[in-house]
């Protein structure tokens, strides 16, 4: 009996099998819940939507000192990055942008966001978000020109399409 006892201290081969299988289950299990790369295309949507935001934001400042935009009267209709260079030079000029907002927000966000302006009054900035989160966001029903989407958008009700809608900011 004391050497039966003595050789039967570890696991048996089966055993480890048996439950790193059943760990490797619950980790693939994890993994399909949290899908890594839906997360990483949420957060790159979230830090441009904060980009988008400051930005409109910092046009309505200026709206508010100056009496019209940056360019004037006259609206603009899908301007992008780096067309918009000289607009956040001057928004950092006058202090409504900080000194670094271009590097920070990287030209690559920047090249993403559509500003647009109907009779220099009205603005839009929009962006075509990557996360399913984003597309089917309430925001979600324009035209990269600021208008109600001609077509049906995730964020609706019946809505399956959904790559050419854009979040905008109004």
């Amino acid at each position: 009996m004391r050497n039966y006892l003595a050789q039967n201290k570890g696991f048996t081969l089966i055993e480890l099998l048996i439950v790193i299988a059943l760990l490797g289950a619950l980790a693939v299990g994890l993994l399909a819940t949290i899908d890594p790369f839906e997360q990483l295309k949420k957060g790159r949507d979230t830090s441009l939507r904060n980009t988008v935001s400051e930005f409109y934001n910092a046009n309505l400042r200026y709206y508010a000192t100056k009496g019209q935009f940056y360019w004037g009267t006259s609206g603009t209709a899908g301007n992008v990055y780096p067309t918009l260079t000289s607009t956040i030079t001057e928004l950092v000029t006058v202090g409504e942008l900080k000194a670094r907002f271009q590097e920070l927000a990287g030209s690559g966000n920047l090249a993403k966001i559509y500003i647009n302006s109907t009779s220099g009054e009205h603005l839009s900035a929009c962006f075509i978000p990557e996360s399913k989160a984003f597309q089917e966001d309430l925001n979600t029903i324009y035209e990269t020109s600021g208008e109600p989407a001609t077509n049906t958008c995730k964020s609706q009700t019946t809505g399956t399409a959904g790559s050419s809608c854009a979040f905008c900011i109004q």
